[in-house]
């Protein structure tokens, strides 16, 4: 259970120029268009910027990153990674930034400041054509992701609020 002190930052990794590789961002911005968080939650988009977002990782206590993973699945299986699994996986990628993201978060260890960290997301079908929409396949999973961060902020007793009809055109997030 979340201490109120705590900062959960959701954190969506990934490039909008190619498909399927935005995923991460896309999830984040919706999350900001759908839904109220208290202060002590930051929606981040992080673009590309790995070992560049030490100072903003470095910041939360728990993190919830949202990236495509690829682990030799079908396009749009969906992945909760936590623990060993995350550097395992993370070198897998062949993505540079989910190394750097690694490397951040192993920054943040000699900062003695590591956030605990989960990583959900879906398994892309297309990561290198140029292109700034998603697959269908891969679009279609961004309700089920965004399921899946609620059900981590519910596990932390993190609250948050559906925004009405007339407030679902704004996002705010962070923007880094």
């Amino acid at each position: 259970m979340l201490m109120t002190s705590e900062q959960v930052m959701i954190l969506g990794v990934g490039c909008i120029l190619y498909t399927d590789e935005g995923f991460g961002i896309r999830v984040v911005e919706e999350m900001g268009r759908r839904y109220l968080f208290p202060e002590n939650v930051a929606l981040v988009d992080g673009g590309v910027l790995g070992l560049n977002l030490l100072g903003v990782i470095s910041e939360a206590d728990r993190l919830i990153v949202v990236d495509v993973i690829r682990n030799n699945g079908r396009p749009g299986d969906l992945y909760r990674l936590e623990g060993a699994a995350i550097p395992e996986r993370v070198r897998a990628k062949n993505s540079l930034h989910q190394v750097d993201l690694l490397e951040a978060l192993t920054m943040c260890q000699a900062l003695d400041k590591v956030p605990e960290t989960v990583i959900v997301g879906v398994e892309p079908q297309d990561i290198h054509s140029l292109g700034i929409e998603l697959t269908e396949t891969i679009r279609r999973q961004i309700d089920p992701v965004i399921a899946m961060v609620l059900a981590e902020l519910d596990l932390l007793g993190v609250p948050y609020q559906k925004r009405s009809e007339e407030h679902v055109s704004g996002h705010p997030f962070q923007n880094c």
